[in-house]
């Protein structure tokens, strides 16, 4: 009832999941990674288990191969079972059980093993590996290629519903979710292939503009000690943000904030009032933030 793919990036080594289904909140169930050990589909009469279970044996230096020989082993229905690993090293296994509804089967090549079942041919998942393969860019954006295509041939013989794609890095750390590079969800909608790929751009210039408004010093307690070099890189990442978000605000608002507490008034209040003739409410939220610390003279930009 799923296809999907798992694969790590030769380049930084981040580990990489994406997978489309007729079911809803296909990533609550199918996607699992770990950053700095693996990522592992499993699908079709799905067992959950093998996710968070195949992660610890990764985790405690089984290679993918042998990881999966034991999930299967401890499964008396793993004939209908899908199952995919790849670890940090780029080392791949996968299962399609004998009972997976057809078309089901997948390919596996360094660093990415590629799967479905309940397809409408063996070229939805022929489809999505050549496209991997043969896409530049990021490993998200790989890895969208690769879904697109297998979508574009036929996908899901039962229709679309769902999608998810994370990407950890390949990192080995006690605080794994700090790791977690990309983490987009769809889990119900008519084209969910299409709306991944309309969140990522959205994923990535808010993942910008966090790294900014969660930044001690530059945006939150007191600024200083601020490099001019930290000031400019922080205030292009929310231009780049601004860009991509179009009618929200909210990367242009922390903009004209941080000109603002970094000395840069006259940029600030031409900012401030392209923003309140955009959105006249946001002086009433100028006003609550500097109530906690986050500008001084608010009064200065809100006349």
């Amino acid at each position: 009832m799923t296809y999907s793919i798992v694969a790590v990036d030769p380049d930084t080594g981040d580990l990489g999941i994406a997978a489309q289904s007729h079911f809803f909140g296909v990533g609550r169930l199918a996607t699992w990674s770990e950053s700095g050990v693996g990522a592992i589909a499993t699908q079709a009469f799905v067992n959950v288990d093998f996710g968070p279970d195949g992660l610890a044996k990764l985790r405690a230096g089984v290679t993918p191969g042998e990881a999966l020989d034991e999930l299967l082993e401890e499964d008396d229905l793993r004939e209908y079972r899908q199952l995919a690993v790849v670890d940090a090293a780029g080392r791949t296994a996968s299962h399609t059980g004998a009972l997976c509804v057809p078309a089901s089967g997948g390919l596996r090549d360094d660093g990415v093993a590629v799967q479905g079942n309940m397809l409408a041919s063996d070229a939805v998942y022929e489809a999505m590996l050549d496209a991997y393969q043969r896409a530049e860019g990021t490993l998200a954006d790989r890895m969208l290629a690769g879904m697109t295509a297998a979508e574009r041939q036929g996908g899901d013989v039962r229709g679309s519903q769902s999608a998810v794609m994370k990407v950890v890095s390949g990192t080995v750390s006690e605080r794994p979710w700090q790791e977690v590079l990309l983490d987009v969800r769809v889990d119900d909608h008519h084209d969910p292939i299409t709306e991944l790929a309309r969140l990522l751009p959205l994923h990535r210039a808010f993942d910008q503009l966090g790294t900014v408004m969660f930044a001690p010093r530059l945006m939150m307690g007191t600024y200083t000690g601020v490099s001019r070099d930290e000031l400019e890189s922080a205030l292009d990442s929310l231009s780049r943000a601004r860009e991509v978000l179009g009618d929200n605000l909210e990367a242009a608002f922390w903009q004209a904030v941080l000109l603002a507490r970094a000395g840069r008034t006259e940029e600030a209040k031409a900012l401030f009032v392209e923003i309140f003739a955009r959105r006249e409410r946001l002086r009433d939220f100028l006003t609550a933030i500097s109530t906690v610390g986050f500008l001084d003279g608010a009064s200065e930009f809100l006349s």
